[in-house]
C-alpha cells in the first residue's frame, strides 16, 4: 500500500495584540478551508467567521477551495478599518498631504 502524501503548510493570522503562526499537515489536494478548520484557529478566535473569511497565500488573495502546495502560508486577513481610496479621498479634500512614512504633512 502506497503512503499518502502530505503537505506541510502554516496558517498565520495576527490580530493587534496576538500573532498565530499554526503548522499543519494535510493530505496532497487539501484546500485552504482544509487547512484553515485543521489549525483549530476558529476555536481560539471567535472574532472570526468562518462563512466570510478572506483568506491568502503569501499575500496572494485566494477562494476557501484553492488547493494547496507544499510549504504554502495560509493567511486570514481582518477587515480593514478604513477604505485606504477613502482616506486618501478624505485627505485631498481637506488639502491634506502625506509625509514620506505615513504621518499628514
Amino acid at each position: 500500500m502506497a503512503a499518502t502524501e502530505m503537505l506541510d503548510v502554516e496558517v498565520a493570522y495576527a490580530r493587534p495584540d496576538r500573532q498565530w503562526l499554526i503548522a499543519v499537515s494535510l493530505p496532497a489536494g487539501a484546500t485552504v478551508a482544509q487547512a484553515v478548520a485543521r489549525s483549530g484557529i476558529l476555536a481560539q478566535c471567535p472574532e472570526l467567521d468562518a462563512e466570510a473569511l478572506r483568506l491568502g497565500i503569501f499575500g496572494k488573495a485566494v477562494k476557501p477551495e484553492a488547493e494547496l502546495r507544499q510549504h504554502d502560508r495560509v493567511e486570514i486577513y481582518r477587515p480593514l478599518l478604513a477604505d485606504p481610496k477613502e482616506v486618501r479621498r478624505r485627505r485631498a479634500e481637506a488639502g491634506m498631504r502625506m509625509k514620506k512614512g505615513g504621518g499628514a504633512a
